[in-house]
């Protein structure tokens, strides 16, 4: 997958980060990354959830052969989301998506 077909998310705010922290303590998380690591079909997984939720958790399976940070990190930028946490091997990515109807959407605080 090309990393320059989706635009990197703009930095988020310290409120921005603790509310949508909030918001993903409750989810499950939709996608898992096992010994095969971070490929095609992965991000593209990752990025089909971020377009219907905007916010998701992914979590690193035992055998993942890539560490947590530079798994959370390669993550971010290969999908064009934006890191909201990394807590032990459970990592919480956010892309806004002005597709979605206004009732779908996640409103950040002060915008």
């Amino acid at each position: 997958m090309n990393k320059q077909q989706y635009p990197v998310c703009s930095h988020l705010k310290g409120k921005d980060k603790k509310f949508l922290r909030g918001l993903g303590h409750h989810l499950e998380p939709v996608v898992f990354v096992g010994r095969e690591g971070i490929s095609d079909s992965l991000l593209h997984s990752i990025q089909d959830a971020l377009k219907t939720r905007e916010l998701i958790k992914i979590k690193l399976g035992q055998n993942c052969a890539v560490a947590k940070k530079e798994a959370a990190q390669q993550l971010a930028e290969r999908s064009g989301a934006s890191l909201v946490q990394l807590i032990g091997k459970t990592i919480l990515l956010y892309q806004p998506n002005t597709n979605l109807q206004t009732d779908e959407r996640i409103s950040l605080p002060g915008k």
